[in-house]
């Protein structure tokens, strides 16, 4: 594992977002499954299968360095592209302090929900995650906010 990772996989635990990860995981595993389904995702992310609240509405995201998805884990680990999107949010969570990220994203989605009626492209934190590899694409500003040419 290259340092870089090993040193955000240690700020995530201080930062108590990975062991938050875990709790979630745990809290919204199947019953019936016997807990979360937990695989290794390399670079020191976890991959938590079989997430069932309705919120978010996202089929995956993360939390620490903890992927949770709403199936099965393979079929995040299948796709090298929205892995490597979830694992750029797993870096924010070391730059924000945490779970000090959670709230400033819910922020950001806000705004970007009222600049163009989609949570995302105007969002920095899917924006810097890559919204094309999170599988996003870019809306416009909504027409009352585009400037006149």
């Amino acid at each position: 594992m290259k340092p870089a990772y090993r040193v955000r996989s240690v700020v995530n635990v201080v930062n108590l977002s990975t062991p938050l990860g875990l709790l979630l995981a745990l809290a919204a595993a199947r019953p019936s499954g016997g807990g979360p389904r937990l695989r290794g995702a390399g670079d020191g992310l976890l991959v938590a299968g079989g997430y069932r609240p309705p919120v978010p509405v996202a089929s995956a995201f993360t939390v620490g360095n903890v992927i949770l998805v709403r199936g099965d884990a393979s079929g995040l680990l299948s796709s090298p592209r929205l892995l490597r999107h979830e694992a750029r949010h797993a870096t924010q969570y070391a730059w924000c302090l945490g779970v000090v990220m959670i709230p400033l994203y819910l922020a950001c989605a806000g705004a970007s929900m009222a600049l163009c009626g989609d949570w995302a492209s105007f969002n920095p934190f899917e924006r810097f995650a890559g919204l094309a590899d999170g599988g996003y694409e870019r809306r416009p500003p909504r027409p009352f906010l585009r400037g006149r040419r």
